[in-house]
């Protein structure tokens, strides 16, 4: 993917040129809560890792499996040990991405989950997106040049068949670390030009162009940021369902990956 903002005409990465000539034949897909994991996990037929390849003592879950050639792993980063609750956010998402990077050795990446979404752009409750850009919103450094390092905008990789075969709608993320939206907050979505916004996506992107590995983004619409029903009562409410059109996006996505290399997506 291109970094900070980065186009089309930036040079392409050799490591990413090399893989685009062979068929992809791992992928890793990063998600952030259970209940949107378990579903992929099912679909695939993926089992628990009971050699786990990560450190000791996190709570880091690791699926595996193979579906059409291709080695399937799914990484979700857990129950936090204390609390209980999913480990969601930029920390955790991170720390997986990197560590999952290294361990797997992966071909693409996928980061699938839900998201808020924003009426005025075009979302609905169901609606599916595929990333073409992603930020963060609440990385406010107000000093030159450092300003644009806390947005961290990145183009994610380009995918123009898959988006066009799939009929899947196209936007722009916005990344943050709380569920709820600050007046700052919403000032800086606006200026990301994003459609959805989600608590993990920039951080997984910043990993991936980090370790030079081409990722893209699946978001689905939970809730209405700028509706009129309170956005954890919203996302809680249409979670379930939302997460089955997630399901099936990302099964379609694969499908439409078997055998083909990165520069035919």
């Amino acid at each position: 993917m291109a970094s900070h903002g980065e186009g089309s005409d930036a040079p392409v990465d050799p490591m990413v040129s090399q893989f685009e000539k062979h068929p992809i034949s791992s992928i890793l897909i990063i998600i952030a809560m259970q209940t949107e994991a378990l579903p992929v996990v099912n679909k695939f037929q993926l089992v628990e890792n009971p050699h786990s390849p990560f450190p000791e003592g996190v709570p880091w879950v690791h699926y595996h499996g193979t579906y059409k050639d291709i080695t399937m792993n799914l990484v979700w980063p857990g129950k936090d040990s204390t609390l209980g609750v999913d480990s969601v956010g930029t920390v955790s998402a991170s720390l997986v991405t990197y560590a999952s990077i290294l361990a797997l050795r992966p071909d693409l990446i996928i980061n699938a989950g839900t998201a808020g979404g924003f009426k005025a752009r075009g979302a609905g409750i169901g609606d599916v997106f595929l990333i073409s850009h992603v930020a963060f919103h609440d990385r406010r450094i107000p000093i030159p040049v450092f300003d644009q390092y806390g947005v961290g905008s990145r183009q994610t990789f380009s995918t123009p068949n898959l988006l066009k075969a799939l009929n899947l709608k196209a936007g722009k993320l916005s990344t943050g670390d709380s569920l709820d939206m600050t007046p700052k907050d919403e000032e800086s979505i606006a200026a990301n030009d994003a459609t959805v916004k989600d608590m993990e996506g920039a951080a997984v992107a910043y990993v991936a162009d980090l370790l030079k590995v081409p990722a893209i983004f699946v978001k689905a619409v939970t809730d209405i940021v700028d509706g009129e029903k309170p956005t954890a009562e919203e996302f809680l409410q249409n979670l379930a369902a939302v997460t089955a059109a997630l399901d099936e996006a990302v099964a379609r996505i694969i499908d439409f990956i078997g055998g083909k290399c990165l520069s035919e997506l």
